[in-house]
């Protein structure tokens, strides 16, 4: 029954780790995997989480099902770090969560919700996108186009020109794929203004805002991160948000998310809901339920909370650190390039600038594993490796 078949190609990134895992160079330099690492290149647990998964050591007396939206306590998690707690949005009714596996899930959901619930909507995301956001899409029959985003002569947004092909081609009620903060894979992001006419536009042309916020807390503060997310949704009547807990939360295998749906009313936002249940119920039927109670635990705790926020801000202010660091190094290594703009980006990656021979002789020669694309994840430098990482980058680049 299977001859028929060929094999696919797998995920380029994928493919990048295996190759560096199997590079015998003591030098090797892993800048391609998506995960915060310490300066040991390790992914910690944080303290928060440890202490909260021995208080559900101790407390946790079942391994039931938890039914297809998890967690019902967990519902006002999402809305709390998505929106802030007593936001009227919240207490309006109009907004309502559900636990997903991961942020992946969350957005695997939304896309079959939009696959049968809208009619003709199309799917506008970024030039470039996180790589799985096409593929989720397009496999829920939803058509993706491209809007452009980044601009390899200055290494910065081209939002006239995003807003130009919008204007010019988007059509009342199709969805438009925002990233929320710290934009995979270019760590450029959306200004405040930026996110008031894009509000404003897509209340003018009536389309439906899908945001995905995956990073909250690794720009520049769980709050500030989600501005103009918060704002968005202060003004439109309809969107949806897919959130991810993985990063902040550092649990990555969890796979711990939340789809939230705003509508233009309570009964609206009821009814999707329901809805989003039924295509939960055909994909997975339940999420997984560990990482949303370690997450709910810690939230639930003011000591926990307090801890699990100085540990986000801790991993950010390192990953902005050594943004700076990279950018002073390699501007005293004698490269020719200015790296300046990569101070001004923000979360865990950088589309470095680099061309796909430059990135192609660092891998060969120097063992540094960095994305065809020049993507860079900036968790990946260290202060044990940031003097190499530089001198090849000088090297290559002249």
């Amino acid at each position: 029954m299977f001859k028929h078949l060929q094999v696919v190609p797998g995920d380029p990134l994928l493919a990048l780790i295996v190759a560096h895992q199997q590079d015998p160079n003591p030098k090797k330099i892993d800048l391609g995997v998506g995960v915060y690492k310490d300066d040991n290149g390790h992914t910690p647990i944080l303290n928060s989480v440890k202490k909260a998964e021995a208080i559900l050591l101790e407390q946790e007396n079942s391994k039931s099902y938890l039914g297809i939206y998890g967690a019902t306590e967990f519902e006002s998690v999402i809305k709390d770090l998505l929106f802030g707690e007593n936001n009227s949005l919240i207490q309006s009714g109009r907004v309502r969560s559900t636990q997903t596996p991961g942020g992946t899930g969350a957005l695997k959901v939304a896309a079959d919700f939009i696959s049968a619930n809208l009619k003709d909507a199309r799917l506008w995301v970024s030039d470039p996108t996180w790589g799985n956001h096409k593929s989720i899409f397009d496999s829920a029959g939803v058509d993706v186009l491209d809007y452009p985003y980044y601009d390899p002569t200055t290494n910065g947004l081209r939002f006239d020109d995003m807003m130009a092909k919008l204007e010019a081609e988007a059509k009342e009620g199709d969805v438009l794929l925002v990233h929320a903060c710290c934009h995979n894979p270019t760590g450029i992001d959306l200004q405040f203004d930026h996110w008031k006419v894009l509000t404003d536009f897509v209340i003018k042309r009536g389309l439906l805002p899908l945001v995905d916020a995956a990073y909250q807390g690794f720009g520049d503060g769980l709050d500030e991160d989600l501005a103009g997310l918060r704002h968005m949704a202060a003004n439109v009547q309809d969107m949806l948000i897919a959130n991810s807990f993985s990063k902040n939360f550092g649990i990555y295998r969890e796979r711990c998310g939340g789809l939230s749906v705003i509508a233009a009313s309570a009964d609206e936002a009821n009814a999707a809901f329901s809805i989003i249940g039924q295509a939960i119920r055909a994909n997975y039927s339940m999420p997984p339920a560990h990482g949303a109670a370690v997450v709910y635990t810690i939230m639930s705790n003011p000591e926990l909370k307090a801890e699990w926020e100085l540990e986000v801000t801790a991993m950010r202010d390192r990953i902005n650190g050594l943004r700076e660091k990279l950018v002073n190094k390699l501007a005293v290594s004698g490269v020719s390039k200015d790296f300046s703009f990569i101070k001004d980006q923000r979360g865990m990656f950088s589309y470095s600038g680099l061309t796909l021979e430059q990135v192609r002789t660092l891998r060969n020669e120097y063992s540094i594993y960095i994305a065809d694309t020049g993507r860079m994840s900036i968790a990946g430098v260290s202060d044990k490796n940031i003097d190499y990482l530089c001198e090849s980058i000088a090297k290559v680049v002249g």
